[in-house]
């Protein structure tokens, strides 16, 4: 199995942490496709931690919750796959999982041919409880075999949280996904933090294994598993533009069966989309670090260039970069024409460089799309 494109989809723990059930993922992944989710591209649906009982059957196999999940989770799956998505699910690569419950450590190709049973999609395998003694990279690359030998395509997504120098040896476990940080919660502090601490990790991203910067937090307005403060609207769409440009997995993580208008149009605005799924898949580069101008750019297939520019200080700025910065000085006699991608405005030909005639508040963000034209 090869993934080509960042994975979209929603998981449960930011909002519901340990409260999930049959009828919360059925009635989620109703309102997927109702809302126009899945026709935007978020097609997996992840239940993560606290799902199982506490011990494994007779033959070493997990157990579903019989109180959250009376019918199994073939049944779930089922429904699932019923409505067009695909189903995901959670373990652990060490001893127990993070919330107590049983995980895969010496049990990985018992659990995965369990998993290929019951239909599932996606693996969300986490770190925690990892023995002292085992080398992380092992247990990945075990349960990477495991999976690659179960007789069903389903997708790794590999939650070591970057410890352990998990970028010198992810893609060595057939991983498709990794996370590079800690957990995000529902803050503007939260968002800025693991998005500096992706800057050193750009040239670890690409096609087959992406750099995961954790779930979502979009639409969850200070409530839920992860809720803190909560954000703005203008923090909210800076945070999805982020994780979009660099290439990360677009996994929801608010109550979907209740989002506002504002969190829908973020979620589903179609171009910042397209940057994250383009097929090129190249890795950003800064063009602009000064007078409180953070700019990003990042080619496209078909020639077009990606241009973010984020304000991340607390006062408006006037947002512009050079395009000499681009690699597009003089000598090259071209201009660029610019969409911004929140708006779907024109902008106009520019040559040189680009200065918008509007301040950009606190915390915002101005993505554009530009287009080479000669001279």
């Amino acid at each position: 199995m090869i993934v080509r494109t960042p994975p979209m989809g929603w998981n449960s723990w930011n909002t519901f942490g340990p409260n999930i059930n049959e009828e919360l993922i059925k009635t989620t992944a109703d309102a997927m496709v109702e809302n126009g989710l899945l026709e935007a591209g978020y097609n997996y649906l992840v239940i993560d931690d606290c799902w199982a009982e506490l011990k494994r059957d007779e033959n070493h196999r997990l157990v579903p919750s019989k109180e959250k999940f009376p019918n199994g989770m073939k049944a779930v799956a089922d429904y699932v796959h019923s409505k067009g998505l695909k189903f995901g699910m959670y373990s652990c690569s060490g001893t127990m999982t993070c919330a107590g419950y049983p995980s895969s450590f010496q049990y990985e190709f018992i659990d995965a041919a369990t998993f290929a049973e019951w239909g599932v999609d996606f693996l969300k395998y986490d770190y925690c409880f990892k023995p002292a003694s085992v080398n992380g990279d092992l247990l990945y690359k075990r349960m990477g075999m495991a999976l690659a030998n179960c007789g069903r395509d389903i997708l790794f997504s590999a939650c070591s949280w970057g410890a352990d120098g998990t970028h010198e040896w992810i893609k060595t476990t057939g991983a498709h996904m990794w996370r590079s940080t800690g957990d995000i919660n529902d803050s503007w502090q939260s968002i800025k933090d693991l998005y500096e601490k992706q800057i050193k990790l750009q040239p670890y991203n690409g096609k087959g294994c992406f750099n995961d910067m954790d779930m979502l937090v979009v639409g969850m307005n200070g409530k839920g598993n992860v809720g803190l403060k909560g954000c703005t609207t203008e923090e909210y769409r800076t945070h999805f533009s982020i994780w979009a440009f660099f290439n990360s997995p677009l996994m929801i993580g608010c109550d979907v069966r209740n989002m506002t208008p504002e969190t829908k149009a973020i979620l589903t605005n179609k171009e910042i989309i397209a940057l994250n799924q383009d097929g090129a898949q190249r890795q950003p580069f800064k063009i602009c670090d000064y007078w409180g101008n953070t700019a990003w750019c990042k080619q496209l297939e078909g020639g077009d260039l990606a241009v973010a520019i984020l304000n991340l200080q607390e006062h408006d700025i006037t947002p512009f970069f050079i395009f000499a910065d681009m690699g597009l000085d003089r000598s090259c006699a071209v201009r660029l024409e610019m969409t911004d991608l929140w708006t779907g405005e024109t902008l106009g030909v520019f040559r040189d460089q680009f200065k918008a005639k509007q301040p950009l508040k606190a915390h915002d963000c101005l993505m554009l799309r530009c287009r080479i034209v000669n001279e």
